[in-house]
């Protein structure tokens, strides 16, 4: 299945491709993104950790049907790569995603993952999706809970800034369709 662009309110949701990984490396490596990502983000970022992601991780997952990797941009200026989200279909982490702080807390990511989570239940045709966070991500919290998530389990876990507290939210497809499909 051919990836498509996805259109918000303000946002082009574009397929990431290997071109991206020059803006990924301008915008990823700070503090205030990668604190709460996996432990296994290189911390601190290599001159070529976006070009190693994006080639090797990526796009290889992408092509094998298991991820789908969307560049964040506004449509005002779709040149400009704010961040980027991820749906994985692997056990218990479905939903990743980034933003720079400068484009932050103004509603994006939200609208972003809505059309993400929608394409996840609504093209994919999965019945589950599950995101875990850092506990004090509280920014990420907000948008699972403002998109009806619930959190379903805690457990520690090792992230770039150490041993966190972290929580698995989840929201199914029926759900899902009942609070935003008509």
């Amino acid at each position: 299945m051919s990836m498509p662009t996805l259109l918000t309110e303000r946002l082009v949701l574009k397929p990431l491709v290997a071109e991206d990984a020059v803006q990924i490396q301008q915008r990823f490596p700070r503090w205030e993104v990668v604190r709460y990502m996996v432990a296994s983000v290189p911390w601190p970022y290599p001159d070529n950790g976006a070009e190693y992601y994006v080639n090797k991780v990526a796009l290889p997952d992408m092509a094998k049907g298991i991820a789908w990797f969307w560049s964040i941009r506004r449509q005002a200026a779709p040149e400009e790569l704010m961040g980027i989200i991820c749906l994985y279909d692997v056990e218990d982490n479905n939903r990743g995603f980034w933003l720079a702080p400068e484009f932050q807390g103004q509603g994006y990511m939200r609208e972003a993952s809505m059309a993400a989570t929608d394409y996840w239940f609504n093209t994919l045709n999965k019945t589950v999706l599950r995101a875990p966070k850092a506990a004090a991500n509280s920014r990420s919290q907000r948008i699972s809970e403002s998109s009806g998530m619930r959190l379903i389990r805690t457990e520690k876990k090792e992230y770039v800034s150490g041993l966190l507290d972290s929580g698995l939210w989840e929201i199914t497809r029926d759900e899902w369709n009942a609070r935003y499909v008509s």
